[in-house]
């Protein structure tokens, strides 16, 4: 079997000059123009921005207020725009935005009680949003080829008819996500339940949203994109601030983390100190786990809580990629703390066995500059997969990709269990419910998924961004009331 570590390090050598070429063949649209007008020199062409380590303190992204409350719902406005914000001390740099910042407006939603936003695009280039890991139906889902021209307005309606997660909404508009995302098209929707009010898990203030991202950056502050060949994207970005530090009380904190990055996975840790894992994509775990390391694949969620109790006020602790600083939580002063984590969290819902277990392969042509998911690349008249409304299905998502690339899976709509990999255990942390599920190469997954609620198509995809907008590593699955001999299994 891949050593895990060894198979983390594999896949990005050759994939910046394949996706750069493929991105040269719409280069020519008015939307990659559009982007490519924010770029400054060319990524080689001067001197990088020097950056102090731990000089600027990491952000909370704002709370958005809804503008409208009452019939059972709670109705909020974004608008989507261009705007300066000093990511690097002393500099400006153009980001793409939800609202203010790099990264966009948090929404605080209740399990049970739908949200409308209302959202507009005054950028000048096609958006849509995705509400990534939001159980909807499909015309709010931000399917790729719903795109809002510039100037337009739409409605996405969210039910909320899912368990308390950390949630989050990006772009999705096809070709253009993975520069849309790394522009700052992103923003985390956190999902709250009833069930969690009485755990005791730390709230309110001490309830700290990061998105983990990376960027390249010009020596004016310009957000550079190129796609990513193994190290590319050399800034390290939390909350959009690179190594910034985080002053906190010696208590119990609840970090919900984000890899919004396009293609780096983190591997999370804290100089060898335990962390607590509380959740990952689809909420919160059966019952905490304690690791010193976490492997968090693009778009991957993990909920931790530190109790910095355990260490004296001074005390600096940096939480780091590998042995690349990422933040560094400064310990303050002392607080009295009546959080608490429970032995047991939220036990899993039953998933009933299905009739339908599917293969399902990823591949790539490094000469064609095509990433393939079981031998095709996205078609947007083409239905890949048929499901029957309130199945369950297994899906096998094997990584035979012999070019060595990491690849991801994420289903839009679900939520759904790991069952194994390559027939052992799943990864410690991987016991709840998630949406998104690193393949490293040469092995597979096997997930188990309901299909319960709403009809209509959907896509699933890799969710290396680089590799499904440029790449073509997407397909669409279509939910159905019943299946019959015209559809495709």
């Amino acid at each position: 079997m891949l050593n895990r570590r060894r198979a983390l390090t594999l896949g990005g050598v050759a994939v910046g000059s394949a996706l750069m070429s493929a991105y040269s063949g719409i280069s020519g649209t008015s939307e990659a123009s559009a982007m490519a007008g924010m770029d400054s020199p060319p990524p080689t062409a001067g001197p990088k921005p020097k950056i102090t380590p731990f000089a600027v303190r990491m952000p909370v992204p704002p709370t958005q207020r809804p503008v409208a409350v009452g019939d059972g719902m709670d109705v909020y406005h974004q608008t989507i725009r261009v705007v300066d914000e000093e990511m690097l001390p002393g500099l400006r740099t153009s980001v793409y935005t939800y609202g203010s910042g790099f990264v966009g407006p948090t929404i605080r939603a209740r399990s049970g009680r739908p949200v409308i936003v209302r959202r507009t695009n005054r950028l000048p280039v096609r958006t849509n949003t995705h509400l990534h890991g939001g159980h909807v139906p499909a015309d709010s889902d931000g399917h790729p080829m719903a795109l809002m021209e510039p100037g337009e307005s739409r409605t996405y309606c969210y039910p909320n008819e899912q368990p308390g997660a950390t949630l989050w909404y990006h772009d999705h508009a096809h070709v253009l996500e993975a520069e849309g995302v790394y522009r700052g098209l992103h923003g985390f929707y956190l999902l709250e339940s009833e069930d969690e009010r009485y755990l005791g898990l730390p709230s309110g203030y001490y309830d700290i949203p990061i998105m983990l991202t990376d960027a390249h950056f010009d020596a004016n502050g310009k957000m550079i994109f190129i796609t990513d060949d193994g190290g590319g994207r050399k800034t390290l970005l939390a909350n959009g601030r690179p190594q910034p530090y985080f002053p906190v009380a010696a208590r119990r904190y609840r970090f919900r983390l984000l890899n919004g990055s396009n293609m780096r996975i983190f591997r999370l840790n804290l100089g060898g100190q335990v962390m607590t894992q509380i959740g990952s994509d689809g909420g919160l775990l059966p019952e905490p786990v304690e690791q010193t390391e976490f492997v968090l694949a693009p778009a991957e969620r993990i909920e931790i809580v530190i109790d910095f109790a355990r260490y004296r006020r001074g005390t600096k602790l940096v939480l780091a990629d590998g042995d690349r600083p990422v933040l560094r939580f400064d310990v303050q002063w002392e607080e009295e703390d009546y959080s608490r984590v429970p032995d047991t969290l939220r036990p899993l819902p039953r998933l009933f066995d299905g009739p339908t277990d599917r293969q399902i392969t990823f591949t790539s042509n490094l000469k064609e500059h095509k990433f393939f998911i079981d031998g095709k690349t996205y078609d947007a008249n083409r239905i890949d997969a048929w499901v029957e409304r309130n199945s369950t299905e297994i899906w096998r998502i094997t990584n035979a990709d012999a070019a060595g690339f990491q690849h991801s899976m994420h289903l839009h709509l679900v939520q759904f269990r790991v069952l194994d990999r390559d027939g052992a255990p799943p990864w410690p942390g991987e016991s709840g419910l998630k949406d998104t599920v690193l393949v490293p190469p040469n092995t597979s997954v096997r997930i188990k998924i309901p299909f319960d609620g709403y009809r209509g198509v959907y896509v699933y995809h890799c969710h290396m961004l680089d590799h499904s907008a440029f790449g073509g590593m997407m397909a669409q699955f279509q939910v159905t009331d019943y299946l019959n001999e015209s559809n495709e299994r």
